[in-house]
């Protein structure tokens, strides 16, 4: 029997909450008589806001929870940052869409009076809590000091001046969707900054058994971006690292049907990645990853 009424698992954050209302109003629309609900949930995550994700690292922080309340049917799908999204899901879930990507790379955010990062004076202070970008920054710009940094996005954009911070470090994509764009002084290229594994992306998970909701669900899969975060996720994967990794890997659509990758793979934050970049087919984006996982081991 087809579905009237989805259940969506959400955090209770402005962001996770833009995210889950966004994709309520896109299945709505591709499916006329379909009503969503929204449930929110807190997560580990969510919980221990003054811990560094090093500290709280363990995968799945931000979804265990909303999987909990799927495999007990309190909510039928959750809609994640997909850079949040393990790799590997919890048995009976599945990854039943990602959505087209919005801008994946990283936001620098600086005080008033610096235009971009290359401006920053020596020593300056830059608030992140991000292992892959710390040592990202750190490997082009030792001298930086770098701080923890926590909290929902206007939390961190507030501590430039209450913590007297000379920029923080965001995702373009949770900026733009919140309507912030104007506080992004530089977005950061791949060549000074490679993105989070499935940055800019929305994954929505849904039990592997439900048959009527992944059908609904279908409709919400964008078949790039698709792909080119399946390389990524293998990359990821191939590594064997989770969200308070210093990993990153990002892949786009390069024309006649391939796909471009550069990955960055650090020992921890404060050792200089090592990188890759490798061009694969569009039809086999594991491979890809996975090539470029050995790539990246190796230089």
């Amino acid at each position: 029997m087809k579905r009237s009424e989805i259940v969506i698992g959400s955090r209770g954050s402005a962001l996770a909450l833009w995210q889950s209302e966004a994709m309520a109003r896109a299945l709505e629309s591709a499916h006329p008589g379909l009503s969503c609900r929204i449930e929110i949930i807190k997560t580990t995550g969510d919980v221990m806001r003054d811990a560094s994700l090093v500290a709280i690292a363990g995968k799945g922080v931000f979804t265990k929870e909303i999987e909990d309340a799927m495999l007990d049917g309190r909510v039928d799908v959750a809609v994640h940052s997909l850079k949040d999204l393990p790799t590997e899901l919890p048995d009976g879930l599945t990854l039943a869409a990602i959505t087209k990507r919005e801008d994946p790379r990283d936001a620098f955010c600086a005080r008033p009076g610096i235009a971009s990062i290359a401006e920053l004076p020596d020593g300056a202070t830059i608030g992140t809590s991000s292992p892959r970008r710390r040592a990202q920054l750190l490997a082009w710009r030792p001298d930086l000091e770098l701080v923890d940094l926590r909290g929902n996005v206007d939390t961190r954009l507030r501590k430039i001046e209450t913590e007297g911070l000379d920029g923080i470090v965001l995702a373009c994509a949770g900026l733009r969707r919140l309507g912030l764009a104007d506080r992004i002084t530089e977005p950061l290229g791949v060549s000074v900054m490679v993105p989070a594994v499935g940055q800019g992306a929305l994954g929505i998970e849904a039990r592997d058994g439900d048959g009527d909701i992944l059908e609904l669900l279908g409709a919400l899969a964008d078949a790039e971006t698709t792909a080119a975060c399946r390389a990524e996720r293998a990359f990821l994967e191939a590594v064997g690292g989770g969200c308070a990794a210093p990993i990153a890997a990002h892949a786009w659509p390069d024309g006649d049907g391939q796909l471009s990758m550069v990955g960055s793979l650090a020992t921890d934050a404060t050792r200089p990645p090592m990188r890759g970049m490798l061009t694969g087919s569009i039809a086999n984006p594991e491979w890809l990853g996975q090539s470029l996982a050995v790539v990246c081991r190796r230089s």
